[in-house]
């Protein structure tokens, strides 16, 4: 059987700023990543977010980002080899204490944020020091990265378990990167255009980019970014799509269904 996880960035909240729905899109999701800080969310949010997946039964996962809160996480920065590696282990670290607290949680994968994420796509060093970082945390976390990246690269060249990352509400160039969001082509809001894309990636193992050619992906796990205006009919129009195309709609640690 066909199969597919569908995460969503959340917990990005934090103090008196409110970003995303969290409560509308969690019950479509089989995974979430949570904001662990530097990017977005808090102590408190981390917290109400995994309780709130606890209910959903949801799994978890980290979403570690550069320190960059007036950016979003979403700007280049020159951070060192050690950098990289001590903020993942930070902000890893602490969201696993948190999840411990709620109930006995257990990470399941982790997945870097916004720049960090584009940057370790690229970068064999960066890519190498998180997925030091994860590995020297907890050996037994799924790395999540971009379709053919140097992260997953690095994440399989340690030992552990890697999840190929497909976007359901971003756009590609023809050599499978993310079209930059400062581009006016970067985002997909469409939400019929969403649904489409999400199935064919799946099922057809390929999506097309913004030139029209055909991009092979392997697909494990399906993005959607909750800060999205449409994050949560998206969530729900995709499962809904995919359950209808037969593909099973699972996190990346749960056993596959037999039968």
């Amino acid at each position: 059987m066909i199969r597919v996880d569908l995460n969503c960035d959340m917990g990005e909240s934090f103090g008196a700023w409110t970003i995303g729905d969290d409560v509308a899109v969690m019950p479509h999701v089989t995974s979430i990543n949570v904001a662990c800080g530097f990017h977005g969310g808090d102590p408190t949010v981390m917290r109400r977010t995994i309780t709130l997946a606890a209910h959903h039964d949801v799994a978890i996962g980290a979403h570690p980002g550069l320190p960059d809160l007036i950016g979003f996480g979403r700007r280049d920065m020159g951070v060192t080899v050690d950098e990289a590696y001590d903020m993942v282990a930070y902000q890893v670290g602490a969201l696993q204490g948190i999840a411990r607290g709620v109930g006995g949680m257990r990470l399941q994968h982790v997945k870097p944020h916004g720049a960090l994420y584009n940057m370790a796509a690229r970068r064999d060093d960066l890519a190498d020091a998180i997925a030091r970082a994860v590995h020297d945390v907890d050996a037994a976390l799924v790395l999540v990265g971009l379709a053919g990246s140097a992260l997953l690269t690095a994440g399989r060249a340690i030992g552990l378990a890697v999840a190929s990352e497909g976007f359901t509400d971003r756009t590609y160039m023809s050599d499978g990167t993310l079209v930059p969001r400062a581009r006016a082509d970067a985002l997909i809001t469409d939400t019929d255009v969403a649904v489409r894309r999400a199935v064919e990636m799946v099922l057809s193992r390929r999506v097309t980019a913004i030139d029209g050619s055909s991009v092979a992906l392997d697909i494990d796990t399906l993005c959607i970014h909750g800060d999205g205006e449409h994050a949560a009919s998206f969530a729900q129009r995709i499962r809904m799509a995919l359950q209808d195309a037969g593909v099973a709609v699972l996190p990346v640690g749960a056993p596959s269904p037999t039968g």
